[in-house]
């Protein structure tokens, strides 16, 4: 597949096609299978990423993840763990025209709408968890 742009909803801003990877144990990984799924923005029916086309493998190794860190995380004391919900609060905040032109993108629906509704939540759930 060629490298496609496709712009945003009511955008000048460009985004390159993305290739899409797990977050598994802390790292970027590709799917087990090797194989991605084409990702449509809905508002224009152009691909603009493809996302992993995760199997059991995929899933197995996340688990396997989460269980290893959940020991450090839910011994670790609730205040660092509150320092580090609030720092990624702070980081989706810091960049909310960049998430709020994804979350567009993504579901098809106004930047406005992201920037004003969506992100924001996401940064005041961060935030009080």
């Amino acid at each position: 597949m060629k490298n496609t742009n496709v712009t945003a909803n009511n955008s000048q801003e460009i985004i390159p096609m993305q290739k899409i990877q797990n977050l598994i144990n802390g790292e970027l990984v590709s799917p087990h299978s090797g194989k991605y799924l084409e990702n449509y923005n809905p508002a224009t029916g152009e691909v603009y990423s493809l996302i992993p086309d995760s199997n059991e493998k995929d899933v197995d190794n996340a688990v396997k993840a989460a269980k290893a860190a959940f020991p450090l995380w839910s011994n670790m004391q609730k205040e660092k763990r509150s320092a580090i919900l609030i720092r990624l609060s702070e980081l989706i905040q810091q960049n909310l025209d960049k998430f709020a032109l994804a979350e567009s993108i993504d579901n098809g629906k106004p930047v406005w709408l992201a920037r004003t509704v969506d992100i924001p939540r996401a940064v005041s759930n961060f935030y009080f968890y």
